[in-house]
This record gives C-alpha cells, structure tokens and sequence, in this order.
C-alpha cells in the first residue's frame, strides 16, 4: 500500500519491496550503484509516489536519486528488460566544475551548470536502450552541499554510454516574478552549453511541434578528419565578395536535382558548390545554423500560426548545428560531422564560410506566452535583461533580449564563438541586431561595450571576420559608430539606402552615391578602419529581392497573416512603371537594366560587396519582403529559373563578379587619395543632377577603369576623358545592351570621345 503524500518517511522506505533485495544494504541505502531497466510508466492508482532514494559512498557526494512526484505513477518491474540491463551500472561523484556543460574527465562523464539564483539541480539522463521521453528518464538530485561550486552546479557520471544518451535537467527556485524569476520545476531544461543538440527529426514537422529540446554527446567515434593537405582560405577583408545564402532554401527545392535524402542540407550545399564557383563569389554568410525552433510560430493559435520560420532567428542553443540540416532525418551527431564535411569542401574550393549568429534573443518569447526551454527556466534573471519591474525588455522585437554584457552571458557567447572556429573551422561571424550587444544589463548604451572588446581582443577569433549588423529594435542605429577597436566591420545601410535612391533616379543623391561608391569615408575614415570595413550591400535576406526591388513599389506581405503590417515601409524601391509583373516589354527591358546597374555598382565600390542568394537569376518573392515564415518557393532557390537565365542575367553578374576580382583598384586597401580618383563632375550642387562619371586610376600598370551611371530618364552625352599615355579606352560594361555585349571581358576597342548613355544604365571603359 502505498504511503500517503504527508508520510514521505514512510513512503520511501515503502519502495524497497519494489526493487530487488540485492540492491540494497538497507531500507534507504544504495550498495553503490544504479539499477538500469527500470521503467517508469503511467497507471491508473488512487495516490502520487515520491521516488527519493539517498546513498553515502566513501569519497563520494551524499545525492539523492529522484523524480518528482507524478499523480498516477508508479514503477514497473520489466523482467526480460531487467534481465538484458542489469549488469550495466554507474556510480557518480561531486564532478568538476568545469568546463560547464558535458565532458569526459578521467572517471566518467562530467556535467556542470550554472546557476546563481536555482535552489535545487536536477540532472536528467535517458540512455540508449531507455523511453525518449521525461516520464522515462532518470533523475540524480545534486546536492548543493557536495554538487555546487559557488554558482556551477555539477555532478560526474561513471559507466555511462559514450554517446546517444539524451539529458536535460529540472530546475527550481524563487518563485516570485515580481523578482525576475521564471523557475518551474516541471520542465525539462536544455543545457545552454550542450554541443549537440536532439530534436525533431524532421524540419517544419507540425506533428513534433512539442517536442522536447535534450542534450546528447558523442566522446565514441573518432575526431573528424580534416586531411593532411587542409588550409584555411584566409581570405584578406578587401577581397571578400559574400553571398548570403540559406542552407535549406538553397537546395530544398525539387530543382535543385538533389538527391531527396540531402535536399535542404549541409551536404546539398556541396552538391552546388560548383554554382558558387561560376558566379565567382569566394565567401558565404549562412543564415542562422545554430539549432533554432522552426516552428516557434505553431504552438498557439494566431495569424501566422501557418508559418515555418525558415530564416532561423529563433536559436534554441548556441553551440549546435542544425539537426535538422543532416541529410536523412535529424540527428545531431550525423549533423555536427556534415556541418564539417561542408566546411572543408567549401574552404577547398577556396570558400569562406561566416555565420549569421542571433545573440541578441532566443526562441524562449515573452511573458505574455513564454516557452520555456533553456535559459529563461535556469535563471531568467541572469541571462535575460529586465526592466526596473523584471519584466523582460525587449529590443530585438521577439519579446526578450539576451543580456549579453553580464559576465555570465558574455562568457557564453565567447564560448560560443570560440567553440565554431576551433571545432567546425569556420571564417567569421555576422552579428544580427548587434547593437543589442552594446547595451548595459538595464539595456542602456555602452561606448565601449565589453562584449564586443573582448570579441575583437580575443587571441582565437582573431583571424575571424566580425560584422556588426549595426542597428537594433529599440533604435539604436550605429551605422558607422559602431564600437570596433579597429576590427569590426558593420553592414552599411546607408550604403544600401543611397545607392537605391540614387539609382532609382532620386533627386539629390549624387553626392551620397558618389560617397558610397568610393568607400564610405565620412563612416569609416577614423582610426585604423579601412575601406572593407563597409560591408556594402544593396539587398539582404530582409527586404525586396532585386528583382522585387525594381517591380514593386509597395510591400505585399498578405501571406504573412499580419494584414500587410509586417515589415519595411521605406523599400526605397521603384517599379519601373506597373505594379507587379507584367508583359510590357519596355518595362521588362528597364526593369532588367536596373538590376544590371544595381550590380555593377555593388562591384565597381570600395568596400566589401554582399549579394543575395538567387538575385543572380533575378529570384522573386512577388513583393514579399518579410518572407522568414515560408518553407516553399517564395524563399528556396529556383534552379529551373537559373538555367533559363544563365545565357544572360547570370552571365553579367558573373563576368562582373570575376571583373572586380581581377582589378585592384575596385578594393583598395585604404581610403582612395585625390591620385587614385578623378570625378568627372563640375554639376555637384545641382538637385536634379543624377549623372554620376569618375575614373579609378591605377598608378602601377596604366589599367584605369572610368565608369558613369546614367539615373536620368534621358540619353547623356558624356566626355569621355584621355586615357593613360599609350593607351585607349575598351568598353567592358553598357548595361544598356542585350548579353552578351552587355559585358565583354576583354574589351571592345573604338571608344570616341563622346558616349551617348543611354537611360537608366552605367558604362564601364578600361585603359589597355
């Protein structure tokens, strides 16, 4: 008979008839180990069990084995189960203290947590042979007198399995929120510092939109195999041309010609490097990879209950690859090791890999309807910012925001950073909504934050390149204030705002392309930081893709369920005269026109360039340009639309591309000097101006390039200045020309003095 709620003496020492006599040397006393094949399942019965054990070992922590009370449970006793698992057992000890999450140390597996503000730990392990799910899982109280250090919780485990057991951990504390705090015991919690990550096995599954977040670990097979003859790229900053790509979207597809099994995958990336070599881009800027919760927007009823958030700003943990990114069904393990395998192909064709990372919010959301799964439950008050009634603050626009200047979670994040270059290889990082990493713990702002010093200091990342997305949700815009100790570079959208305009024919915007164009000075004339400090970039995964870009004047987010109020206003677009698509051809021809000379100019400027993935077949999203919530065509890459395209709008992205390689005086190391550059303009006061021609001189072999933009609606007649002694002027470059004499590599002679420009289009002439 089971004891009452109210006699836990008695209820303990009740539980020895449930277990073999063997096992025990007294009624409340382990002999020293832990029995595997126990079961836990759910029975109809009139009272809860409280399961607590407690053992002494000599040297050993005094622990209790646990699990928390559950109405209608009790333990099973399976015989052929126990008779298979028996004879496996582990012993466990205090453990160290570091390093925090799991690792293998001399005499066993070593667990370690922070915690400052949880009254109690519980470690949860589900072995191999064991049910996946909470009920089944066994549970080790860590005692705060012998298992904690201060604030690290910690435990070692003997004898367990080298990889493929499951854990989390339950943890408890104060539970007054006017106080900050957001413990629950009930929940199982994900490890913030666990390497690998189990979750669903299939990406966007709605039927696993529940699903446990555990811990797993892999100390059995072999440490990948990098090769004998594996070199880092190391790629200088000036020569950097980025493609910011989707892992998934690129290959997920059917056009793709992927093999299903790898679609939407690490390894389908490798199946399309040879693409990424015809464009010519020599680095990739990967949307977020870290494992993110797919369907954060699935698990309550609302209007956009129907999206899969396909981008990735919804990260579940900061050290694991995307399950969901392996080829097959997501494992993690299988997920860590092709991460690598796309790693290494990529850096062997010459590819830098830099990752988008989120450590401005996780996919835990907001008071109002919190999902709890790591940070928020282990201590929402150290690693969330609160306002003066610890109520989370909000400056990423997903409802919390990382606190990411307290000692604690700036360690974490360097952890982080740190664990993606030593154990995956990878180039450098993109830092979203990085001005929330330049805020005091109260979310104020810091002149010199020490997050980002310690980024830029920091011996490991110091081959790695480091870009501020330079502006957040609260308003904090640093384009070209961003803290950077000379080291960090920042996606410039001034440089995407003025070009558009400019380009668009807006009056007034010469003398801001003009800056632009040249690298930015008036940003990033200061200190030591260089021309490539401006990551230029006229389109991003947020926003028109370039072809929108020129069809739609106004946003057409409706499939968004937000009734269109979801995302940008101020596009700084123009649809070439129609709404949409259309069969005009003069429309059509002006339209890809403007995509040309959107490129061109993105190629021809100081700085580093940054492209979209699929702009280089003139991808649409019909006027979407909030799209993160769309698993399907809207954001995946359209092979079918590349092949049709390749004789013509891929062949100058390309060619230029492979142009600004081959040219030095395109990315200059430093700030352009009055002998680097002339412009061939005497009109810049005037508004209405919107002709725009200058000449990069190259002092070493007389190869100038002169270039002009023609934003006007009229042909202008151009001057075409002398060239170099010795030498005449080839025309590489008339967008207003059908392919392939849009762009000719080599050049085509007979250049006069005069070049009518046509409308809306640039020229590009090279001395030879």
């Amino acid at each position: 008979m089971l004891a009452s709620p109210s006699s836990p003496s008695s209820s303990c020492a009740s539980l020895s008839s449930n277990f073999p006599p063997a096992l025990y040397s007294s009624a409340n006393a382990f002999t020293g180990f832990i029995p595997m094949g126990l079961k836990l399942s759910r029975k109809v019965t009139g009272a809860p069990i409280c399961r607590v054990f407690s053992r002494k070992i000599k040297d050993r922590s005094t622990l209790s084995v646990t699990c928390r009370r559950a109405h209608e449970r009790v333990i099973e006793e399976e015989a052929s189960s126990m008779a298979d698992t028996t004879k496996q057992s582990f012993k466990v000890s205090s453990g160290e203290i570091s390093p925090l999450g799991v690792s293998q140390i001399d005499n066993g597996i070593n667990f370690s947590l922070f915690s400052q503000n949880a009254s109690s730990v519980t470690l949860c392990l589900s072995l191999p042979q064991s049910d996946k799910d909470d009920d089944g899982m066994i549970e080790l109280v860590l005692d705060p007198c012998k298992n904690k250090t201060g604030d690290i919780w910690h435990i070692c485990v003997e004898d367990l399995p080298l990889k493929n057991v499951l854990y989390g951990y339950h943890v408890d504390g104060p539970g007054e929120w006017k106080q900050g705090h957001r413990f629950d015991r009930s929940i199982l919690l994900l490890d913030p510092y666990a390497k690998l990550v189990k979750g669903r096995s299939l990406f966007g599954d709605s039927s696993q939109k529940f699903t446990h977040f555990y811990g797993t670990f892999d100390f059995e097979n072999s440490p990948f195999n990098w090769g004998d003859d594996y070199k880092f790229p190391n790629i200088p900053e000036k020569d950097l041309v980025i493609y910011e790509m989707n892992v998934r979207a690129f290959t997920a597809d059917e056009s793709s010609g992927t093999d299903p099994s790898i679609a939407g995958s690490y390894l389908g990336v490798i199946e399309k490097i040879p693409h990424l070599l015809e464009l010519g881009i020599n680095a990739v800027e990967l949307l977020p990879v870290f494992e993110f919760d797919e369907l954060e927007l699935q698990r309550r009823p609302n209007p956009r209950d129907h999206m899969v958030n396909t981008w990735g700003y919804s990260t579940v943990n900061f050290f694991a690859p995307m399950s969901r990114y392996a080829s097959g069904e997501g494992d993690p393990i299988k997920a860590s090791k092709e991460f690598k395998e796309m790693v290494k192909a990529l850096h062997s064709a010459g590819i830098e890999v830099i990752l988008d990372v989120v450590y401005n919010h996780t996919n835990e959301a907001d008071d109002k309807y919190p999902y709890t799964t790591s940070f928020r439950g282990i201590d929402n008050k150290i690693y969330y910012m609160l306002d003066p009634n610890n109520q989370l603050l909000n400056f990423s626009g997903c409802g919390n925001t990382l606190n990411c200047n307290h000692p604690v979670v700036m360690e974490l994040i360097l952890d982080s950073l740190r664990h993606w270059v030593t154990e995956y290889h990878v180039d450098g990082f993109r830092f979203d909504l990085a001005s929330v990493l330049c805020r005091e713990t109260d979310g104020s702002p810091l002149n010199a934050p020490p997050l980002i010093r310690a980024i830029a200091k920091d011996s490991v990342l110091s081959r790695c390149k480091i870009i501020a997305e330079p502006w957040d949700c609260g308003g904090l815009y640093l384009v070209g204030k961003f803290p950077n100790w000379d080291r960090w570079a920042e996606w410039n959208g001034m440089y995407r705002d003025d070009v558009r305009k400019f380009i668009k024919g807006d009056s007034g915007m010469k003398g801001s392309f003009a800056t632009r164009v040249s690298g930015s000075s008036d940003l990033y004339q200061v200190n030591q930081r260089k021309p490539y400090h401006s990551v230029n970039f006229i389109i991003a995964h947020d926003g028109f893709t370039l072809r929108d870009l020129v069809t739609y004047n106004f946003k057409h987010n409706e499939a968004n369920g937000e009734g269109g109020n979801d995302g940008c206003n101020d596009n700084y677009s123009w649809n070439c005269g129609f709404e949409g698509e259309t069969g005009d051809a003069h429309i059509k021809s002006l339209r890809a026109r403007q995509m040309k000379n959107f490129h061109l100019a993105l190629m021809i400027s100081q700085g580093t360039p940054m492209m979209l993935m699929g702009d280089e077949y003139g991808h649409t999203r019909h006027g979407n340009n909030n799209s993160y919530g769309h698993d399907n065509g809207l954001n995946n890459f359209q092979w079918k639309e590349l092949e049709s395209k390749k004789q013509n709008h891929f062949r100058f992205f390309s060619e230029v591309i492979k142009f600004r390689h081959s040219h030095h005086v395109l990315k200059h190391e430093n700030f352009l000097s009055k002998g680097e550059i002339t412009w061939h303009e005497d009109n810049w006061d005037n508004p209405e101006s919107k002709f725009l021609a200058f000449t990069l001189h190259d002092g070493v072999s007389g190869r100038d390039i002169y270039v002009a933009f023609n934003a006007h609606d009229y042909f202008v007649k151009a001057l075409i200045p002398l060239p170099p002694p010795g030498k005449q002027w080839f025309r590489v470059a008339d967008t207003n020309l059908e392919s392939p004499n849009d762009f000719v590599k080599e050049g085509v002679a007979g250049v006069a003095e005069t070049y009518n420009v046509a409308p809306f289009s640039a020229i590009l002439l090279e001395s030879k």
